[in-house]
């Protein structure tokens, strides 16, 4: 199992930006892939970003279309922390953020199988 801890939460206000962190500890086995997902209240859980965490070169990263552009996703092997840095920041980006380990890379929530505990994030106009 995976141990998951995001943080770097906070509140901004729009246009400003933010970096998220999850720092990822314990046997990861064939759990190669770490994304990150979102929830705002009386909303469903989606995907934002997934990253490749299995080595060999640049990995692969996607993103949704709402945050291309905007976001980027990195990891680093080393420390094995997961970093996403949130750039012109929207009022529609409010959420609980939370970042996720899995075997396919994919942001489809059901492929995934540890979880972090989440960190907020708020935007005001």
């Amino acid at each position: 199992q995976v141990q998951l801890v995001e943080s770097g939460g906070g509140s901004v206000q729009a246009g400003g930006s933010l970096r998220l962190s999850c720092a990822a500890s314990g046997n990861r086995g064939t759990r190669n892939c770490m994304a990150w997902f979102r929830q705002a209240p009386g909303k469903e859980r989606d995907g934002v970003a997934v990253v490749w965490t299995g080595g060999g070169g640049k990995p692969d990263v996607s993103y949704d279309r709402s945050v291309s552009g905007r976001f980027t996703l990195s990891y680093d092997n080393s420390n094995n922390v997961g970093y996403l840095q949130m750039n012109n920041l929207k009022p529609e980006d409010t959420a609980q953020y939370y970042c996720a380990a899995g075997r396919v890379c994919t942001l489809r929530l059901d492929e995934y199988t540890d979880w972090g505990q989440g960190t907020q994030v708020t935007v005001s106009s």
